[in-house]
């Protein structure tokens, strides 16, 4: 594969490159509206040329944040790179939404806990003043930022794949944790491809805790 086309608020998958340099090439319209990934870079703004540079086994993706298709051309074929993520395998999949039992069953569950957040990729238990978010294998949550709060993730279990701010760290392990600041690029991806392999992270906070204060950047789950 040379040459593929990302549709508008889409990307690509995330892939990991091969044992030669890689270039990708897009329009100059189209480098002003892209994301990019590139080995543990993660660049919003101000993209040139050079940063299309991906380096042997480095991981790259493009998410196009512009309101038309671009088209990505690679000087080398990539079918063959690995697939570390693909935001859309589930695309037309049955959404069956989780619900306690499967978690408390699984987990040890606090029972002090006084709201909850099910969705067909992610459960979320809200307590006083921490949550708990289960993310499904091969699913990745929205990139967002808050604007009234700090928040401080701990990974409890599995190997996830976490945007913090600018910087992208691949294969978390258990115990590691993070700090989003307020307006910075957050999200976690679970790259697991086995069924019961989800990932946990407690989350707290500090500042004003509101679902609406989410601003997505890039919502990869939003298929209908």
């Amino acid at each position: 594969m040379y040459r593929e086309a990302i549709l508008p608020e889409r990307s690509n998958s995330l892939r990991k490159n091969n044992s030669k340099e890689l270039i990708l090439s897009i329009s100059s319209e189209g480098l002003q509206n892209i994301f990019l990934i590139n080995g543990n870079s993660f660049k919003t703004e101000e993209i040139k040329d050079p940063d299309l540079i991906i380096k042997p086994y480095d991981y790259y993706m493009i998410i196009n944040k512009g309101k038309k298709p671009l088209t990505l051309q690679y000087n080398l074929d990539v079918s063959n790179h690995q697939i570390l993520y693909d935001p859309y395998v589930h695309e037309n999949s049955e959404k069956i939404y989780f619900n306690v039992d499967q978690f408390i069953e699984r987990y040890d569950i606090p029972n002090d806990y006084i709201d909850t957040l099910p969705k067909w990729y992610s459960f979320k238990f809200t307590y006083t003043n921490y949550n708990l978010i289960f993310v499904k294998p091969e699913f990745g949550l929205s990139i967002q930022i808050h604007k009234n709060r700090n928040e401080y993730w701990e990974i409890l279990d599995g190997k996830p794949i976490i945007i913090n701010g600018n910087k992208i760290h691949y294969y978390v392990e258990k115990g590691t944790k993070f700090q989003n600041k307020i307006n910075s690029f957050h999200s976690v991806i679970n790259p697991n491809k086995e069924a019961d392999q989800f990932i946990l992270i407690k989350e707290r906070w500090d500042g004003i805790f509101d679902e609406n204060d989410i601003h997505r950047i890039f919502n990869p789950n939003q298929y209908f």
